[in-house]
């Protein structure tokens, strides 16, 4: 019965007690790095959700729609190279991590830098699908999984803080 109860709560600590959601501020929640400023811009969105836990960086998921269209965000926006979208909790539903996966290594979404280093080693990544809808997920970048696994700060990386 112990080892019952054991599993429970740490399925529970896992999957809902740290999560929170985010309250949204209506209008800098999704931005994208601009290829002209290389700074974070917001974008036209609605509908955004998110949530967030403080017992790890890399657990924030977002959903949100946006009218903009998909020519003029990868004309606009830095795109994002290796992205790969974490599952989310099963009662988060609007973010399904295997379907913004396979879109995006079939093409049929786009993967953009939403912000280099929010917090050291990790981005935010946001995705496009071509019908509007859009999903962001903080993701380890290269400087973050060198340094995470003890190795010096590679060339290029910013310093570790």
């Amino acid at each position: 019965m112990v080892s019952l109860l054991t599993g429970f709560a740490i399925y529970y600590l896992q999957v809902y007690a740290y999560y929170e959601d985010v309250i949204a501020n209506g209008e800098t929640d999704v931005e994208l790095v601009s290829l002209a400023s290389g700074e974070p811009e917001p974008i036209l969105y609605d509908g955004f959700e998110a949530i967030d836990a403080t017992s790890s960086p890399i657990r924030y998921r977002a959903c949100f729609k946006t009218e903009q269209s998909i020519a003029l965000i990868t004309e606009t926006y830095e795109t994002y190279e290796g992205a790969e979208p974490l599952v989310a909790p099963r009662w988060f539903d609007c973010f399904d991590a295997v379907e913004i996966g396979e879109a995006i290594d079939d093409g049929t979404a786009f993967a953009f830098l939403g912000q280099r280093n929010i917090e050291y080693g990790i981005d935010r990544v946001v995705a496009i699908m071509p019908d509007g809808r859009g999903f962001a997920w903080h993701q380890i970048n290269e400087c973050g999984k060198v340094v995470f696994d003890g190795l010096p700060v590679p060339e290029g990386c910013p310093p570790k803080p």
